[in-house]
């Protein structure tokens, strides 16, 4: 574990054990059971988050397609008729048809991914509203469908779906990232791509494989959180999703420059700012303040990433002068 890692495992001990002195109603196996489907409902898409912005790049995105993607699953069941799985396939297949759509736009045509990934929040969000009419996709009064419910909304030995899926997708991501030749690919684009593209790496491709990951996993959060809620309202359902990634992401050590992170960073985070978000709940405050703990983390974030390179880059530089000095003086 990095040193980063440690500090925010510690921080999380520290702020769970806050909470829970200031409402031991947080320590209730209701509340506990609660939170950590929460903790695996929004990590799946934060990991998927840190799989683009690795590269230096970033996906403004998440929220509308979870929305587009919950719909159409909804829809394609509730109202085709169509089997679970297959419906779940079509799904996952969207998703990477949109990543691939993503990383062609961010490698082929050379636009900003900001501009990308701005433009499809705007376009699926508005997709997503005309599909449904601007009405709530749902599942009809008293259906039901055991199978993938429990799957998906259920729990074995007390522990919900949605962490066992977000542990699982951890792990392997942490593999992928950490212990794999495209995952020290990622990182290399993300500190220099031009530097990697020299270095024989196909940057075009570890790019474009970096964004369909991401919507791929974004496509298994929307199920996911589809079946947690049963319902979908397009004009508010994902909304600043992409956001709470992001600041999971900075929380866990990845740059917004690329190059740097861990994905236990990134656990760690999404359990920060579930626990944060409990204790506004807990406290009565307004939970529009949610919005506002995950604006100043991602400040926060930032400002801290911004010294400690700074900070990197003066020792660097210390180092190289005092490794010149030194030939100079054994010379005189």
């Amino acid at each position: 574990m990095h040193k980063k890692d440690l500090g925010l495992a510690v921080l999380v001990l520290c702020v769970g054990a806050v909470v829970a002195f200031v409402n031991p109603r947080f320590i209730s196996p209701v509340n506990l059971a609660n939170t950590a489907n929460l903790i695996g409902l929004f990590g799946l898409f934060s990991i998927a988050e840190a799989f683009v912005i690795v590269t230096g790049g970033i996906e403004l995105s998440i929220g509308s397609v979870i929305a587009l993607l919950g719909v159409i699953f909804i829809d394609l069941i509730a109202v085709w008729g169509i089997a679970w799985p297959i419906s779940l396939a079509i799904v996952l297949g969207l998703g990477v048809l949109i990543g691939l759509l993503h990383g062609w736009l961010v490698t082929r045509l050379h636009l900003q991914p900001f501009v990308v990934t701005l433009c499809g929040l705007l376009i699926y969000r508005g997709v997503a509203r005309f599909y449904t009419r601007d009405g709530t996709a749902g599942f009809s009064f008293g259906s039901d469908f055991p199978m993938l419910e429990h799957i998906v909304a259920g729990r074995t030995a007390g522990i919900p779906h949605s962490v066992l899926a977000f542990g699982l997708a951890a792990v392997i991501a942490w593999f992928i990232l950490h212990r794999t030749v495209f995952g020290r690919h990622l990182f290399a684009v993300g500190k220099n791509e031009v530097a990697a593209r020299y270095a024989g790496i196909d940057t075009r491709r570890v790019i474009v494989s970096a964004y369909v990951l991401c919507i791929f996993l974004t496509a298994v959060s929307a199920v996911f959180f589809a079946m947690y809620t049963r319902s979908v309202q397009p004009a508010s359902h994902g909304n600043f999703y992409e956001l709470y990634g992001i600041a999971a992401a900075v929380l866990g050590g990845f740059s917004l420059r690329g190059g740097e992170g861990s994905i236990v960073g990134v656990v760690l985070g999404v359990i920060l700012l579930q626990v944060l978000q409990n204790l506004v709940n807990l406290l009565g405050i307004p939970s529009s303040l949610n919005f506002a703990v995950m604006g100043s983390v991602i400040l926060v974030g930032v400002i801290a990433d911004t010294q400690i390179s700074a900070y990197r880059e003066r020792r660097r530089h210390m180092a190289t002068m005092a490794g010149l000095a030194k030939p100079a003086a054994d010379a005189g």
